[in-house]
């Protein structure tokens, strides 16, 4: 007994009953599904197992298949966790489906039909079929948001993680505003002052000369 159920065992001699091509039981050889989603897979059996139970179980290394799901007697669904079974009698098939998909349920799957001597005569082993069940990694919200607007059409106005970004483009023109001003007041406004400081200083540290020609500083008197 495991937590999902009973278990069961699966000789080698079953696979025959998944070989494509085999009418007791068929179904996908391979469903794919991305993370977050949901997926559904259809077997298909004989009218002379409408009244059997049906289930589906998990694949295991060296150990029993793991039942998660299966009918009983009249039950025509049954669920557990996040998946569920539903028989068709009428369409002669089942279908499983797994919701809220995660990487952990990425594996191989069987589709199963119960089976006893007393009441299936000859048969020995339950009728199954093999899936591969692969899983994708979630889609990003740009391309969910791009696969809506195919299906919806084009949109009244552009999604707000795909509006253009102007915060950007204003902090470049005002940099480049400010930039321009202060090139201006450095040519009409610095440069002249510090021109206009230059020559006083000169103008006040010019060297002077005497009456016989002799050079006096600033500040002094001639003898």
């Amino acid at each position: 007994m495991t937590p999902w159920g009973r278990t069961q065992w699966l000789p080698p001699v079953m696979l025959l009953l998944s070989v494509p091509g085999c009418l007791m039981l068929i179904g996908p050889s391979m469903v794919m599904g991305a993370v977050g989603e949901s997926l559904s897979v259809h077997c298909q059996y004989e009218e002379k197992f409408k009244e059997n139970d049906k289930y589906w179980c998990r694949e295991q290394l060296f150990k029993p298949c793991d039942k998660i799901v299966e009918t009983r007697g009249l039950e025509r669904e049954k669920a557990k966790g996040r998946v569920s079974l539903r028989d068709h009698p009428s369409q002669l098939n089942f279908t499983v489906t797994l919701r809220n998909l995660t990487v952990e349920d990425e594996g191989i799957y069987w589709c199963g039909i119960h089976v006893t001597w007393a009441k299936d005569g000859l048969l020995l082993f339950d009728p199954i079929f093999r899936v591969v069940v692969s899983v994708s990694p979630a889609l990003t919200t740009a391309s969910s948001s791009e696969s809506s607007t195919r299906t919806l059409g084009p949109p009244t106005s552009l999604p707000a993680h795909t509006r253009p970004s102007t915060t950007g483009q204003e902090t470049s023109k005002l940099r480049s505003l400010l930039s321009s001003i202060h090139f201006l007041l450095l040519v009409f406004l610095k440069v002249p002052l510090l021109l206009s400081m230059l020559s006083a200083v000169l103008w006040v540290n010019r060297p002077l000369w005497g009456p016989r020609g002799r050079q006096c500083q600033p500040g002094s008197k001639s003898q």
